[in-house]
């Protein structure tokens, strides 16, 4: 059984809102990965920084979607259904 993401009408044409993870960049620490809130826009840091901040702004709203904000990339990933999608 293949899971497929239920949440990509929550998808919205987002402008990213900052270069770099937003609270990272304000509390000065480094990040490894960026990710972007496919809802709202909102660049936080992967689970793999000290701080996942992205991960914590999806339990803060609930926005299910974010994307690779990497160079080259252009996954996504459903926080609520667990799905990779490239």
């Amino acid at each position: 059984m293949v899971i497929q993401c239920t949440h990509l009408n929550q998808i919205r044409k987002v402008t990213p809102s900052t270069r770099g993870c937003r609270e990272c960049l304000m509390l000065g620490d480094p990040w490894v990965h960026l990710r972007v809130c496919l809802t709202c826009g909102h660049v936080g840091c992967c689970d793999e920084s000290k701080n996942k901040h992205a991960t914590r702004h999806f339990l803060a709203t609930h926005h299910p979607i974010v994307q690779s904000f990497e160079p080259g990339e252009d996954w996504m990933w459903c926080y609520v259904d667990e799905v990779f999608m490239d």
